[in-house]
């Protein structure tokens, strides 16, 4: 799940934070970047918790209102959201499941409160309305609808992105990323595969853990050696107009450039110039992508990056 993106807005967010911390102990804050890629793995599995605590929460009122009708002599309600076959199989699955029980993680019992408010939310949306008035029953149909309130209701929850804010520094800003393999994985959920269905696993490949510790090494053990290249490059570009992040964001591309054969020069520039939309300033992705693209033409140039460009737009 932890994929190359997440690893490089995790990189600038800790690298940012090393230059602000006086001790400077790399070996700290190793631990810090890799302790925070896997807090965004906790907060994967926490999301897909919540539709596991909102289907507790219908059932709930599902018990209130059977009782009701059982007193009055009326129908009895529909039970096909609370026993929606998606959610109970995700209730079920033996990866959530472990991971509930080793982090003593639980909605109902932690925020009782919110899933009250968010299940009268989505008890009032059109998505909701739509699922229970149509007579298609199928899984296909209940895994979409929970894909449907979760980009619509879940996703962009200002309640949530403060619930969580409480409990991770990391989790707001994981979030955005977090959220595309939420969707992914409901997606390839299968009903054959019941509770032994696969979650996303924390890393791909060995390859993307040792990835993010050399991409944080190389950026500060040679961040002289690739400030110094930015001076040579920018010979027409005023460093004084750059703010601090956008220095940090350069001296890790570089470290990318110089450390990874495998990834072309104008992937590794157009990430970090998405990633300065996000935490610099406005005029920031203009400028690095100049610099970027003027810096390793040099390095190119003058032999000290193996690797060769395409044109840029």
């Amino acid at each position: 799940m932890i994929n190359r993106e997440l690893i490089r807005i995790k990189t600038v967010q800790l690298t940012y934070a090393y230059y602000q911390n006086g001790s400077k102990n790399i070996d700290t804050a190793e631990k810090e970047l890799l302790f925070s890629l896997s807090k965004a793995y906790d907060l994967y599995n926490y999301l897909l918790a919540l539709i596991v605590g909102i289907t507790h929460e219908s059932r709930r009122h599902l018990e209130v209102a059977q009782a009701k009708a059982e007193r009055e002599g009326t129908a009895q309600p529909s039970q096909k959201f609370a026993y929606n076959r998606f959610a109970m199989q995700l209730e079920e699955n033996h990866m959530l499941n472990d991971f509930l029980e080793t982090q003593k993680k639980n909605w109902d019992e932690e925020h009782p409160e919110f899933l009250k408010k968010l299940y009268q939310q989505i008890t009032e949306s059109e998505i909701y309305k739509d699922y229970m008035a149509s007579g298609e029953d199928s899984y296909e149909a209940d895994r979409e609808l929970w894909r449907k309130i979760y980009r619509t209701l879940i996703q962009n929850n200002n309640d949530l992105d403060a619930l969580l804010e409480d409990q991770s520094l990391y989790w707001n800003d994981d979030k955005e990323v977090v959220d595309t393999f939420v969707l992914k994985t409901i997606k390839r959920f299968e009903e054959k595969n019941e509770a032994r269905q696969e979650l996303l696993p924390e890393y791909d490949n060995e390859e993307d853990k040792e990835y993010a510790r050399k991409l944080f090494r190389s950026t500060i053990m040679n961040a002289d050696e690739y400030q110094h290249y930015m001076s040579e490059a920018s010979h027409n570009w005023d460093f004084s107009r750059l703010a601090y992040m956008d220095i940090v964001i350069m001296q890790i591309a570089i470290a990318e450039m110089m450390s990874f054969p495998s990834i072309p020069v104008n992937v590794t520039i157009n990430e970090y110039v998405e990633i300065s939309k996000l935490y610099s300033t406005p005029r920031s992705a203009g400028y690095i992508n100049g610099m970027l693209d003027a810096i390793a033409r040099h390095l190119i140039r003058t032999g000290r990056l193996l690797k060769h460009m395409d044109d840029r737009q």
